[in-house]
Formats: C-alpha cells, structure tokens, sequence
C-alpha cells in the first residue's frame, strides 16, 4: 500500500516522525508550493524565498536518501493544500496518507479535512520536534489563572536536568536576566553576521517571487538567510563559536548600524525544521566548557526551552480566537509608517529599515520599540498582529501570536503576560544610542519636540488607569503618574492627544 506523506514548509527536518515511521520503499512524498500558504498574509519578500527555496533544497535532500519526492513547484499551479494532497492520492493510488500535525490552527483545519476529501485513511503523528507535547503543556497548565513563563520554565529545567546540578539550577539562580541588560559600549567590535549567497535554486525562486509577488513588503537585495542543513549548521557554529560569549551581556542592546549584534539568528532555522531545538540547546550547554559564561548560555537556553516551547504550549492551549483578543479595547488603525518608516523617531525607524532589508529585528527591537509603540498609541491588536506575521522572515502564527497579543500587546488582559511591556524614551535611550540621532529630544518634557514615548507611556497609563490600576506591578508607575500636578498631567493629555490626532 502506498503511502502520501505531505510534508510542509516548516517541517525540514529527515529525523522529522512521519520519515521515522514510514517505509521508504513504499511511500511517497509529497511536498507543495500553494498560493493559499503564500498569501494567506502577504509575506514578506525574503520569508517567501526563504521557505520556497529551504523546501526545494529539503526536496533534493531527502531524493539524495532515497526517498521518492513528489514536488509541486507554485509556478506548476498551486492549487490548495487539501487539493494537492487529493491529487497526489489519485496519481500514486495511495491507500493512506501520514502525516505530522501542523503547527498553526489553519492548517490544523485543512488537515483535519483530509480524510473526507481524499477517501483514505489519514493519520496524524505528534510533532515531537518540540520537547513539550501539547498534551503535556495543557496538564502543567490546569486550572492556572495565570501561565507564567517562568513557572513554565522552572518546571522543564527539573524536567530535562537541563542547567541543573544536584536538582538545583547552575549557579544558584535560574536565570540571570539581571546580567543581561548592558548597552553597547562605544567602539564595541560586533562580528559580521552569517550570509550565504545564493545558488542557483534560491536564485530561481527569488525571481519568481518578484514576478508573482512585486508588491510584497520588503527588499530581496540582501537575502542570505540558511535554507539548507549544512547552512544551518554553520550558522549555530558560528554562534556558539563566536557570538555567544557577548550575547547574554548586549543581548537587550540595541545600536545604529548593528542590526544582528551578538544574536544567533538561528529562529528561521529552527521553525523551519533545518536545526532541531535540542542540538541547539545541547550546542550551548557544551560550550560551557570552553569558557561561554552562564548568564550567555542560560539567556540563550531561556530563549528556547523557556520562551519557544511556552509559546507554543499557550497558542495550542488558548485556541484559534486568541488572535482577537482585545482587553484593552484598543482600536486605533496601524500608522503609515509601519509601512514607510518615516515616523521621525530613530528607534522605530532603525528597527524598520533592518525589518525591511532584513527581515529580521531582534526580540527588544520587537518587544519594546515596534510593539510598545503599538501599545502606547492603542493601536488594534489584530492590525499589529498580522503586520508581526508578516514582515519577519522567522513568523509562523504559533510562536507571533503569544509574543504579540499577550506579551507585546496586552491583549489577552494578562493570561501571559503579568504587566504591560511599556516603556518610555528613558528606557530606550538607556539600552541604545538612537536618541543622540533623532529629531526628537529625549530630554524634553512636553511640545512638538519632546520624544512621543515618553508622553504617550503616561497617556497609556492614564486612559487604562480603570484595566491596569490594580495591577500590582504597575504601582510604582501610578504613584508616579498622581505625583503630576494636575497641570502638568493636563499638559501630558494634549501633548499625546495631538500626536496622536496627527496618527489617525
């Protein structure tokens, strides 16, 4: 009996459960380009070439181990995923079709349509790529109120002995973010990140993106992201060899003209599936060893056994309507700018230039410029939602929609996060050196020139004082804002008022 095996754009992986579990003498699979996966939003140029190119090089990969790949290339039709499986059932006469579950409620959907559609057997395997089962994830979280990443956290370094010793956390604590917030120094030598030219596939696949997709956010100029295992791998060496040691300390810094700094732009490798999260892990804990500090090798470790796993654990958990969550009732439109990147402020405009040549910013560029900006201007959390998953070339809905709407956004009301990610211009201007180049001045209080995320920081606070006020890490905040003299509040109110009138 043959089997299809559709195998997707985010599933690269040969140790991937379907390969494992079915007969390659006896199997086929299928692996497919389609417009609904390519415009579901418009993604960005370099995510397009990224996955298109990474599924034509796996494709070549897995015939080079003997297995018998059925492509489907975009230009070839790209019809849906459900049809193309049906076809790809018919042609090969297939009697059953195996497959790994998807990682996005959407495509959970179309999977769970399969059987009806196909006429065959459809199994569906656990995606066991993640250390944390949904399963798994759902028992931890119970009947918590609260899913506190730290928890989360605490409980899978018990569980895997990951950075433990004698059942104690290494070093005495479990993380060591306190270690982990220094600003660049000036004159600090950054390594130039990895860039891999590309080949002639990837080649082939950027100018089909420009032809089907010129309007597409984004440039193609400086695409060098991996999209093969052997790319990926040179890239998790050249972190661990050369980027981890300074990445705990600067790894919350932010600098004009440093758009990668210590970072290991290993995430569209890893949600790919060309790197697996546990040779990641294993890769940093090893260089332990020869000499990488705790604070690098523990941040780095948070950032995937902590944060990646509960992500994915709270999207699956929360169901397909989290993405409209709006607790705070925030419903100004997205600015132009987000489009343009011409807000005057250097911050957001810097973390726009890189997110359009690059398709990439690191998580404070994200966090607490692109999307606190957001969040202090009440822009619609479902507007910002889809602008994350489109403009960066590592976005899938399961690990964006968490960081967004619950982290960055605060729209869940708290499920995620335990406070509002906001911050004014004194945090920004603390961990970069933007301010000395904008044309606002940051130590300006009030006018048209005074920095807006200072103003609207307060503002924030007060027009949500009803939502936040209780909140008991937002108390300093508050007692802060009621030491203002009614004037001065007043003056807070129409300077924020004006430059948020001139958004909308």
């Amino acid at each position: 009996m043959i089997s299809i095996i559709p195998i997707l754009g985010d599933q690269l992986s040969l140790d991937l459960a379907v390969l494992r579990q079915c007969d390659r003498a006896t199997s086929v699979v299928l692996m497919a380009e389609v417009a609904e996966e390519a415009g579901y939003v418009p993604h960005h140029k370099q995510k397009l070439v990224l996955v298109f190119s990474a599924m034509r090089h796996f494709a070549e990969q897995l015939r080079s181990t003997g297995w018998t790949v059925d492509y489907r290339k975009l230009e070839q039709g790209g019809i849906g995923l459900g049809a193309e499986v049906q076809a790809a059932v018919l042609r090969h006469k297939a009697g059953q079709v195996v497959a790994v579950q998807a990682g996005e409620h959407r495509v959970c959907a179309l999977q769970a349509e399969w059987q009806a559609t196909c006429g065959v057997p459809v199994a569906l395997l656990e995606d066991d790529r993640f250390l944390v089962s949904r399963a798994a994830f759902a028992q931890w979280a119970g009947s918590r109120g609260r899913l506190r990443m730290e928890d989360f956290y605490r409980w899978q370094r018990q569980e895997t002995g990951i950075l433990m010793a004698g059942g104690k956390p290494l070093g005495g604590a479990w993380n060591f973010d306190q270690d982990n917030r220094k600003p660049l120094p000036k004159g600090r030598p950054t390594p130039p990140a990895p860039h891999f030219a590309p080949d002639e596939i990837t080649r082939e696949v950027m100018a089909m993106v420009e032809a089907r997709f010129p309007n597409n956010f984004g440039t193609l100029d400086r695409f060098g992201w991996p999209v093969t295992r052997a790319d990926a791998l040179a890239t998790l060496d050249t972190f661990v060899g050369t980027r981890l040691k300074q990445f705990g300390d600067y790894q919350d810094a932010m600098a004009e003209g440093e758009a990668t700094l210590f970072h290991s732009l290993l995430s569209t490798s890893i949600n790919l599936g060309l790197l697996n999260a546990r040779e990641c892990i294993a890769a940093a804990v090893a260089a332990l060893d020869a000499g990488a500090p705790l604070n690098a090798v523990e941040g780095f470790v948070r950032q995937i056994l902590g944060w990646r796993e509960y992500v994915r654990g709270v999207y699956f958990l929360e169901g397909s309507d989290y993405v409209r969550r709006n607790a705070l009732a925030a419903t100004r439109a997205l600015p132009a700018f987000y489009w343009r990147g011409d807000s005057g402020m250097r911050c957001f405009d810097a973390a726009f230039e890189q997110t359009r040549d690059l398709a990439y910013a690191h998580h404070i560029q994200r966090l607490m410029v692109l999307g606190n900006f957001a969040l202090l201007a009440g822009i619609d959390p479902f507007q910002v939602h889809e602008w994350f998953l489109l403009v960066y070339a590592d976005a899938y809905e399961w690990v964006e929609a968490p960081n967004v709407i619950g982290m960055s956004q605060f729209a869940d009301g708290g499920r995620l996060s335990s406070k509002p990610y906001a911050a004014g211009g004194a945090y920004i201007n603390r961990m970069s050196n933007h301010c000395k180049q904008c044309r606002y001045d940051i130590k300006q209080k009030a006018g048209p020139d005074a920095c807006p995320f200072g103003y609207l920081y307060w503002d924030f606070l007060a027009r949500n004082e009803g939502p936040l006020a209780k909140n008991q890490r937002l108390w300093r905040a508050y007692d802060g804002w009621r030491r203002f003299t009614p004037e001065r509040q007043a003056e807070i109110r129409a300077d924020a008022a004006r430059y948020l009138a001139a958004l909308d």
